[in-house]
């Protein structure tokens, strides 16, 4: 098969389409020949090295994938070749062919292209878990989430308004902010233009949960916005991690940070991770009522300009790879 590699050895790290090694599968997965697969910040990281996968996931970028099952393992139940899937992966994306381990896939909601379908998995579970399940946001909570434009961003906001939650948004641009009010934020703010705290503070006087991807540049405004109990989720840490802080901040108002990944957790893990975003809001994915906006879609051949892309920060919504355009 094809897939994208980097290579390490040459300026910049470019990536090329070439052969490489179909993956094995195991007795629990199912072979998908993919269709689509999106770009996530990590597959940046991993390409200019500062990210290895996980020990066990395949090398290869990518962390998410649609297309359609062309052979089952012994041990897979529920499903079958020719059936439309997307799925979350540790790696591999960016490839003609990915093994999944059955428990993993979702089917692609009736209606959806593989590109949305593509773009779903990595963004919306990033948001569930860490609004949902990590700061267990409440109802007539009011959520802040940084990078409203982007992928994990816009994910967010469709599901904490489809929970009917307040959602303030940064943004770098005014087009970003005007999108983000569109997809249904209360409040985008342009944190080129404006303190994103001041304004807070003039809105809503504070929030419960901060959805947090920039890191130390923002902690001391983050946490000084938090309500008695507030919850700070940290995905990343764009502006670096190191930074000197007052833990007795967070005493008298009870407030807890929290550090979270997810593509290093267990397989188990990310089963439960799927079944409970399936029950919660799987319907409102069925019926069309939250979707992933896509940015622009590019053939995988031209991978280093859709990197090119993210990497300027042009994008709102997700930047999707077409593998194929079969079936």
């Amino acid at each position: 098969m094809k897939a994208i590699v980097v290579q390490s050895e040459q300026e910049g790290r470019p990536l090329v389409w070439q052969d490489v090694p179909a993956p094995v599968l195991q007795p629990d997965e199912v072979r998908v020949a993919v269709q689509a697969t999106a770009l996530n910040r990590a597959d940046l990281m991993q390409r200019a090295g500062n990210y290895p996968p996980p020990p066990g996931a395949s090398s290869i970028l990518g962390l998410e994938t649609a297309g359609k099952i062309i052979e089952v393992g012994p041990e897979v139940s529920g499903w079958q070749v020719g059936d439309a899937v997307c799925a979350l992966l540790p790696g591999g994306g960016y490839a003609e062919q990915v093994t999944v381990p059955h428990q993993l896939l979702m089917p692609v909601p009736a209606g959806w292209s593989f590109l949305q379908a593509g773009a779903m998995p990595e963004v919306f579970y990033t948001a569930f878990v860490n609004l949902f399940l990590e700061a267990a946001i409440q109802p007539g909570e009011v959520a802040l989430v940084h990078g409203g434009a982007g992928g994990v961003g816009t994910a967010a906001v469709q599901l904490l308004k489809k929970a009917g939650h307040t959602v303030i948004v940064t943004a770098g641009t005014d087009k970003k902010t005007a999108f983000c009010r569109k997809l249904g934020a209360d409040l985008a703010i342009n944190y080129r233009q404006e303190d994103f705290a001041e304004a807070v503070r003039t809105y809503t006087g504070g929030v419960d949960v901060i959805l947090d991807m920039v890191g130390a540049n923002y902690l001391h405004r983050n946490v000084r916005l938090l309500k008695v109990g507030g919850r700070l989720v940290f995905i990343a840490m764009l502006s670096g991690g190191q930074v000197e802080f007052d833990l007795g901040s967070l005493l008298g108002r009870r407030l807890r940070l929290i550090g979270s990944v997810l593509r290093s957790r267990s397989v188990a893990e990310k089963i439960a991770i799927k079944e409970q975003f399936m029950t919660r809001f799987w319907p409102a994915a069925a019926e069309g009522t939250i979707t992933p906006v896509i940015d622009a879609v590019y053939p995988i051949e031209q991978a280093n300009d859709a990197h090119r892309r993210m990497s300027q920060n042009k994008n709102i919504g997700k930047i999707v790879l077409q593998v194929s355009r079969q079936g």
